[in-house]
């Protein structure tokens, strides 16, 4: 009988615990910021519709939050119309960086208005109607 107890006892701490992860992980995105992209077609999608509505990223190749930025799109940042603004990276374009103002890694231009740092899915969809 006693088994049965911790048995049971166990079980419903078990239960508890991954309930509880699973409504963390579900709710992440409203901590976050961003809608939880749960394969690489739906970043895809996002991804060449940003490009398709004009959106640029400009960036530097050092920059920590490009590399976050980067990183949020996974492989599907090879969508994302990106211009390298440090003259040492990969297909530099410092000159269309200085023609755009930018003062800081990453900015987004949307819309011609200028948004500085790392963006949420959920708001660059807001800005672009993706």
């Amino acid at each position: 009988m006693e088994q049965k107890i911790k048995f049971f006892i166990t079980l419903t701490i078990g239960i508890a615990i991954l309930l509880g992860f699973f409504i963390i992980t579900q709710n992440i995105s409203k901590f976050t910021g961003n809608s939880i992209l749960n394969n690489s077609e739906n970043k895809d999608d996002l991804a060449k519709c940003l490009t398709e509505k004009g959106a640029k990223m400009y960036g530097a190749y050092w920059c920590g939050h490009c590399k976050n930025q980067k990183d949020l799109f996974g492989t599907s940042f090879q969508y994302i119309n990106h211009i390298e603004c440090d003259a040492g990276g990969e297909n530099a374009n410092p000159l269309a960086c200085q023609n755009a103002g930018i003062q800081g890694y990453p900015t987004w231009i949307i819309n011609n208005q200028q948004y500085p740092g790392e963006q949420s899915f959920d708001k660059l969809k807001q800005l672009t109607g993706c």
